[in-house]
Parts: structure tokens; sequence; C-alpha cells
């Protein structure tokens, strides 16, 4: 069961659906951290979100990552980066342009864990971020990368839920996406 990236939204979904932070991602997420001092969850999506975010001194919650950047391999260093003692490890297979039930039910069963968990994807985390962010409770943040702009930050709230259902329903596939 999967739901399909459509290519009316493909575009829409290329604009921060957070607030944009400028910059370097380190110095990105220094701000970030300020700005959301003691989130109820912090997920990062992406490898070099979830590279910085540990390289800055926090353990997200929920780190997914795939091995790629901008898609292309990662370099060893920010593989190695994301792969901390303190996780547990999960694997799921995600395709490109998708969102896949076993994601789902992976972000579910980590968010409920009070171990922080990397979420590694055979495919593609870009679309982990909508999924996120109607699963985590409220007073959490998502961040994730923006290519060659930043970092965005998600703050989850009732509305953000609601755009991110929003945007979920225009993708093709499955019905269980209701559920979410």
């Amino acid at each position: 069961m999967t739901l399909r990236l459509p290519k009316e939204l493909r575009i829409e979904l290329k604009k921060p659906f957070g607030n944009l932070y400028k910059g370097r991602e380190l110095e990105c997420i220094r701000s970030i951290k300020h700005d959301f001092r003691n989130p109820t969850k912090m997920i990062s999506v992406g490898d070099l979100a979830t590279f910085y975010l540990i390289k800055s001194g926090t353990i997200p919650d929920i780190g997914v990552v795939d091995g790629m950047i901008m898609r292309k391999p990662a370099p060893e260093e920010v593989v190695r980066g994301t792969m901390v003692a303190e996780f547990r490890n999960i694997s799921i297979d995600n395709p490109a342009g998708r969102i896949t039930e076993e994601l789902i039910f992976a972000l579910r069963e980590s968010l409920e864990n009070d171990k922080p968990t990397r979420i590694f994807v055979n495919g593609e985390e870009d679309l982990a971020t909508l999924p996120a962010v109607i699963l985590s409770p409220i007073s959490s943040v998502v961040i994730y990368g923006q290519p060659d702009m930043g970092v965005v930050a998600v703050s989850v709230t009732d509305t953000k839920k609601e755009e991110a259902r929003t945007l979920l329903r225009r993708m093709e596939g499955n019905t269980w996406k209701s559920r979410l």
C-alpha cells in the first residue's frame, strides 16, 4: 500500500513547509535549537539535517535517513555521523516519490518508543516530513534540509497537521491515508 506523489504536487512540495532558516546547515541547526528549546519531540528528515543536529550536540528522537544527499551517495563522514550508539536502528523500504505504510508504521512506533531511533530508508525519505508532522505530538519540531537554501523547521500544531493531511489527500493511492 503506497501513496504516490502526482506531478502537479511536486512543485508545491518544493516550497518550505515551515520556517526556512537560510545559511549553512550547522548555523541553521543552532538557530533552530535556540528557537525550539524544549520541543515535545524532535524529528530530523534527511542525512544532512540529522548529521548536523547530532554534530551540534542533539540526538533527535527520530532521524530519518537514506544515505543520499541530492540523489548522490552521502559522504562516509555523514553516514557514520548519523549512526550514533544512542539510536536503535530500523530499516524500511520506501521508493522515491512515495509514502509507504511501512514508513508510517516505523514513524508511529518510533514516536511511541522512549529510545531515539534512526530510520534508514532503502529508497527515499524526502516525503517523510508530512507523516512525521501528522503523527508527532503538538509542540514537536520536524526539521529537514531545503536544497541550496538552508534548513526548514516545522512547528507541529493542529493547523500544520491539517495542512499535511490536506497534502496527503491529494496524493494518488490507497485509502489508508484517511487513517492519518
